[in-house]
């Protein structure tokens, strides 16, 4: 059967089963959109850092490791690679000299814009070739499992004894 006649998803663990496959998907097409865009190395977890700083330019060490759900030493080692590549800034805290602040470095900034348009042109090509119907439900859905995850914060929903990978 077509995608587009696909029977509608009914089941809350439908629905989930097939976030999970999009999710897995994604991934997987991040990182070949990344390996095109890469000019320099930055694993997966060096990117979800690098998203992290983007979004609060200045945020200190302490919050980054609360977002990441991961050990000081764990983004510290990261922090170090994307510093030694150029991507990445450590200032001191204004408020605190005991504590760092954190910033992309213009090169950083380069670099994730190339992934992001790498990844967006992937998306947009697939999502283009949908009917308006489809996009419009996608958007939809997407935008209510966007409001959902944020409600949560995904805290509720992590395992006990779960470490993230960072």
């Amino acid at each position: 059967m077509p995608a587009s006649e696909a029977a509608p998803i009914t089941s809350c663990s439908e629905a989930t089963q097939s976030a999970r496959n999009i999710a897995e998907l994604l991934e997987v097409m991040w990182e070949r959109s990344k390996d095109a865009a890469a000019t320099a190395p930055a694993s997966t977890s060096q990117l979800r850092l690098m998203y992290v700083i983007d979004q609060q330019q200045g945020i200190r060490m302490r919050a980054v490791c609360h977002l990441l759900a991961s050990s000081p030493s764990n983004v510290s080692r990261m922090c170090d690679r994307l510093q030694a590549i150029g991507f990445l800034e450590r200032l001191p805290c204004p408020q605190s000299r005991r504590e760092v602040t954190l910033r992309l470095s213009p090169a950083g900034t380069r670099h994730l814009q190339r992934v992001r348009e790498q990844r967006e042109a992937m998306l947009h090509q697939a999502i283009n070739n949908m009917p308006v119907s489809e996009r419009t439900a996608l958007t939809q859905g997407l935008t209510a499992l966007a409001v959902q995850l944020t409600a949560t914060d995904g805290a509720e929903h992590r395992r006990p004894g779960a470490h993230p990978a960072a």
